[in-house]
């Protein structure tokens, strides 16, 4: 298959591009770069130069497409919902670029993105599927994820902190192991699927905070709940505080996706502090 893939050059999607060309599929990729466009030729994938907000071309490229996976998005938390309708515009022009054509269309879930979720799903003749991802993404190379933001954090206070007793989970999985769901989705999964990125199910926020402070020589420690904002900032309070285990049985006897690689904290062990 011919597959559009935005953000591509993403710690995701250029895991997900390694993996369609390994597959046998083709990509093109969509970056706003050279050093992108030069990644992507080195991948093996052909480049297409823009950005989420050019519409046109992004509605083009999904038209030209056998199927798309849409990954890109604004992460900026000090206007989240200006990022939201962005995303919107995204799906919604890329939609009309494949509907009617029964083909793939595979998007990923955000924090009160129903919107985005909904058009997708409304498509006539669309494969479409929606693709929850696990609160931590892992893997080699994280240089931005929510992992390496605490880590910033217990570097700079001097304290490993997790909030009350820190039996609030996350749920995690490896990059690699997202690659594969994406191009399991890519290839079988039916119409009005939704499937669930997870191979840790619950992971408490103390072992997490407690591999950091023992790896960093610092003190691990419990604060209360309302000194979170003030110790991890605004966004990582929230999800310091967070209770939000997840199961992918579903997804799992939907594709016949098994994670294989490392889960969260031996993976936090091997490549988080070289």
């Amino acid at each position: 298959m011919r597959v559009f893939v935005t953000g591509s050059t993403g710690f995701i999607g250029s895991a997900v591009v390694r993996e369609l060309i390994g597959a046998g599929h083709q990509v093109v990729g969509l970056t706003r770069s050279d050093n992108g466009a030069a990644f992507l030729k080195e991948a093996g994938a052909e480049a297409r130069l823009g950005t989420i907000n050019d519409l046109d071309i992004l509605r083009a490229a999904a038209a030209d497409s056998d199927g798309v996976i849409h990954l890109a998005f604004n992460h900026d938390f000090t206007d989240f919902a200006s990022a939201l309708a962005t995303d919107l515009r995204a799906v919604q022009e890329m939609g009309a670029g494949l509907e009617g054509s029964g083909k793939p269309f595979i998007t990923t879930a955000h924090l009160n993105g129903e919107a985005s979720d909904n058009a997708v799903l409304r498509l006539a003749n669309v494969r479409s599927v929606i693709a929850t991802l696990s609160l931590s993404v892992h893997g080699e190379g994280d240089r931005h994820g929510l992992v390496p933001q605490l880590i910033d954090v217990a570097r700079a206070r001097g304290v490993s902190a997790y909030v009350g007793d820190g039996s609030n989970s996350w749920s995690g999985v490896h990059r690699l192991d997202v690659a594969r769901m994406f191009r399991l989705a890519l290839e079988c999964a039916p119409a009005g699927s939704r499937i669930d990125g997870v191979g840790d199910e619950a992971v408490p926020f103390r072992d997490i905070a407690g591999v950091i402070g023992r790896h960093l020589n610092l003190p691990v420690v419990s604060i209360a709940p309302e000194e979170a904002e003030a110790h991890f900032g605004p966004f990582l309070a929230i999800v310091a505080s967070i209770d939000a285990p997840r199961t992918s049985a579903r997804t799992r006897e939907l594709l016949g996706w098994q994670p294989t690689h490392p889960a969260l904290i031996p993976d936090i062990e091997q490549h988080y502090f070289n």
